[in-house]
């Protein structure tokens, strides 16, 4: 269905491909990843050259909607506010989230691989807490406003 949609376009796709192609290439004739107005398949009349600047590359979007896939589980974005207040060992976390030790486990190896989370051993403890990155720190605010709590006092490390 879909393959006699694109040839009863007569080429269209093809040509809406290349322009897309132009819409990523800068004056400079080097690729940005950004559309330039001038190569837009249709003028609206809009003046979004100023949007189009701001516009984040391909790749930004990606590692922020891969951050965003970390939270989106209840119990993962539980587990990383509790974090962003103390430091904790896997078996409190799971006392606290009534969970099991290895669900908590997989979260945490999930929340560390997306580097909002860190972990330093101790013995033979781990120990888990906030990463002192923006990213983390900006998923720890949204969760603040988002759950209209204000948050504890961090201790001091």
């Amino acid at each position: 269905m879909k393959e006699d949609r694109d040839r009863s376009m007569g080429g269209k796709k093809e040509d809406c491909e290349i322009k897309r192609r132009e819409c990523r290439e800068s004056k400079s004739g080097e690729s940005t990843g950004r559309p330039v107005r001038a190569a837009l398949p249709h003028d609206h009349g809009e003046n979004i050259d100023k949007i189009l600047e701001k516009l984040p590359p391909q790749e930004e979007c990606i590692q922020a909607a891969e951050m965003f896939k970390q939270i989106s589980d209840g119990s993962r974005l539980r587990i990383f506010w509790f974090l962003c207040h103390c430091e904790e060992c896997v078996s409190n976390i799971a006392a606290v989230m009534e969970m099991s030790d290895p669900a908590v486990s997989h979260h945490l190896k999930l929340l560390r691989k997306s580097g909002l989370i860190v972990s330093r051993r101790d013995g033979k403890e781990i120990y888990y807490r906030m990463a002192d990155s923006q990213q983390a720190r900006l998923v720890h605010k949204a969760c603040e406003d988002m759950f209209r709590i204000s948050c504890p006092s961090t201790p001091t490390s």
